[in-house]
């Protein structure tokens, strides 16, 4: 009886059902398409939705903090404009680039700045207040035009491939790498945990919240600038208006992860079992022309079902063993 329980537990684990469903959305699409299965076909489906999943590893850590950026996809297109502008007016390429970095990681850190130096406001109020100012200054200097004009080998960053494997996804791969030995391999990690766990608790045990808060919301500002020259390298061109949506989908892919909105729990494979979920699965919803907003609320049913499964779980788990204890 304790061996069954003891394997129930285990594959109860919330990644082992993200990696069943990660599975059912692979069989439905190569039903769907008999050539989705193509090695060729897999990678272009991986590079369609990747691009914003470089925001999901540091808003993962922000949620088990116990805080949200709202401001992200803002950040994107307030960084992609000025380096589209910058592009415009002549700077070098490299240059327009350092800008879009510097750009998007400064507005990571206000908001980091913010949210540690005013802690009556919410990271939600802060964040949705920034995410109005970020895009309405991207829409002051570009207006409703495109700013375009970026060099060839640009495009080489969003659809280039380093011999058979996209570069995005290499990219990806390496910086996905970084925070899961952030979060589960250092003292940072356990702080951070600790901090979404009880954030009082971990100010008397010695922890420096404000500096923790302050890296993650930088953090998701760098990741936001990565985005974007991922984005813009795919599009070649830029608009205030890109990126429109991300930050829900980004949650979204957070949230389905495992990550508790409550803070202090989380694991950052189970997110990136996630990405590939929600990105998979709207790919292969596309390939029959399911109406973008019928793919939203499949979304929306499955985030309900990620966050109801836990508690069921735990609820079965506490009846089995109680049985166990009265067996025993």
């Amino acid at each position: 009886m304790i061996k069954n329980t003891n394997k129930l537990s285990f594959l109860l684990k919330w990644e082992w059902m993200l990696v069943a469903l990660l599975i059912l959305i692979n069989i439905m699409n190569a039903s769907l398409s008999p050539y989705y299965l193509e090695y060729n076909n897999m990678m272009s489906a991986i590079m369609a939705f990747l691009d914003r999943s470089f925001m999901v590893l540091p808003m993962a850590i922000i949620i088990i903090m116990g805080d949200i950026d709202i401001s992200v996809a803002s950040t994107v297109a307030l960084s992609s404009v000025m380096m589209g502008v910058s592009v415009q007016n002549g700077v070098p390429m490299t240059v327009a680039i350092l800008i879009c970095m510097a750009t998007a990681t400064l507005c990571g850190f206000i908001n980091g700045l913010i949210v540690t130096k005013f802690k009556e406001l919410s990271a939600a109020i802060v964040t949705i207040s920034t995410m109005i100012l970020y895009r309405g200054i991207a829409y002051i200097i570009l207006e409703d035009q495109a700013a375009s004009g970026f060099p060839l080998w640009f495009s080489i960053l969003g659809w280039g491939d380093i011999g058979t494997i996209p570069l995005i996804l290499i990219v990806f791969i390496a910086f996905s790498v970084i925070f899961w030995l952030i979060l589960h391999k250092t003292t940072a990690g356990r702080q951070i945990l600790a901090i979404g766990q009880n954030n009082t608790a971990s100010i008397y045990s010695g922890i420096n919240v404000d500096k923790m808060r302050l890296f993650a919301f930088t953090a998701a500002g760098f990741m936001a600038g990565i985005t974007a020259l991922f984005l813009t390298s795919k599009m070649a061109s830029t608009r205030p208006n890109i990126a429109i949506g991300y930050e829900l989908e980004v949650i979204a892919m957070v949230v389905l992860g495992g990550v508790s909105t409550s803070g202090g729990k989380g694991k950052i494979h189970s997110v990136i079992l996630a990405i590939f979920v929600i990105g998979l699965l709207k790919y292969g919803l596309g390939i029959i022309n399911i109406h973008s907003q019928i793919v939203t609320i499949i979304i929306g049913l499955l985030l309900i079902f990620s966050t109801l499964l836990p508690s069921i779980g735990q609820r079965v788990m506490s009846k089995l063993k109680i049985i166990r204890q009265m067996n025993l």
